[in-house]
């Protein structure tokens, strides 16, 4: 979806079906989830996508309001201005009830964030019960009993990273790539490669949430040559070329339960080792033996040598065909249809059946 357009119409110039999404117009820096999310879903006939602004969320009709993170309605950078959209919101989330409107819900996270306001977590819980519908990345998503959802799995990036060199990997290399917080156990990750024996090398590689984190992982770092840190924003083509340059990419998650990251690592054809949960446990038992290992508890040294040294995957790339986005498109407007079909029965969709 091109970030120079802020609504998109599918085939079909005469449809009357707008979805209106929660992300505004992509920049270099969205989500690359959100931006194949737009196009699959405006490729698909007869529906009209519109990224969002608060004029057009507020000012303009719409059929099915999608939304995704909705602690980001309710923020901001100054008091005034996170106090400004949180009256937005409550006037935005009046007038869907009064247009009858549904809201469909992403589910990315299992909890609301921390630390935020008593007035953030009320508009929250408003826009909960105000939801219609909820989408699920995969089975072990619980949703509120008794509402609709719809299990949609989270798509792959193999088409997103098409246009880019992917280099070999580097014997024995280790990595960790994207955006470092405590919650990935990262520090761990570096702590238990200190006793890998061998030549095997760990490449860090992303910005950590704060300078202390930085200066930790840098300390546990300094006396181990065979570490190498790239504590930085990466962009794309960086990104591409630290997981194509691992053998094994390892995902220390404290808690795991969607994660892009991995997503990505077998999108570029590189295994994986992340906590054994049920999630994982599907997710291998899909793409196919050798790219998902997994261990229980706290990540040991032991369960990095293993993973190391277990035959490569026999295929050259992991099954990935559930996670088709054409697909993806297809279910989600199919999401957003029954949802108008549960809070105004009888009402036609405007897509044709």
């Amino acid at each position: 979806m091109s970030s120079t357009v802020s609504s998109r119409r599918g085939r079909g110039e005469g449809s009357a079906f707008i979805v209106q999404q929660s992300f505004p117009r992509p920049r270099p820096t969205t989500n690359p989830y959100l931006v194949m999310l737009g196009d699959a879903v405006s490729a698909q006939p007869g529906v009209t996508l519109r990224t969002f602004s608060w004029k057009s969320a507020l000012l303009t009709r719409s059929d099915v309001f999608h939304v995704h993170w909705p602690e980001i309605l309710v923020s901001g950078q100054s008091p005034v201005k996170k106090l400004v959209r949180q009256v937005l919101t409550v006037a935005l989330v009046a007038k869907l009830a009064v247009t009858r409107t549904p809201i469909v819900r992403t589910l990315h996270n299992l909890e609301r964030p921390s630390g935020i306001s008593r007035r953030e977590a009320a508009l929250l819980a408003l826009i909960e019960r105000r939801t219609t519908l909820w989408i699920r990345l995969n089975d072990e998503t619980p949703t509120p009993s008794g509402q609709a959802s719809e299990l949609i799995p989270h798509g792959h990036y193999r088409d997103w990273f098409e246009r880019f060199d992917k280099p070999d990997a580097l014997p024995g290399r280790i990595g960790f790539v994207g955006l470092i917080r405590r919650y990935k156990g990262v520090e761990r990750l570096v702590e238990v490669f200190r006793s890998v024996p061998g030549s095997a090398s760990l490449h860090v590689a992303g910005k950590p949430s704060t300078d202390e984190l930085a200066e930790h992982l840098r300390g546990l770092a300094d006396d181990d040559a065979r570490v190498s840190l790239d504590l930085r924003f990466l962009d794309e083509a960086a990104l591409v070329e630290s997981v194509r340059r691992s053998e094994l990419v390892v995902l220390p998650y404290r808690e795991m339960h969607n994660s892009g990251g991995v997503l990505t690592a077998l999108s570029l054809d590189r295994p994986v080792l992340v906590p054994q949960n049920a999630v994982t446990e599907r997710l291998a038992a899909e793409v196919g033996p050798g790219w998902v290992h997994r261990y229980e508890g706290d990540l040991s040294t032991d369960d990095i040598v293993t993973a190391l040294q277990d035959p490569r995957p026999a295929d050259s790339h992991p099954d990935l065909a559930a996670r088709d986005w054409r697909d993806a498109g297809e279910r989600h407007v199919a999401a957003y249809r029954r949802a108008v079909a549960v809070l105004r029965p009888g009402r036609r969709s405007g897509i044709e059946q």
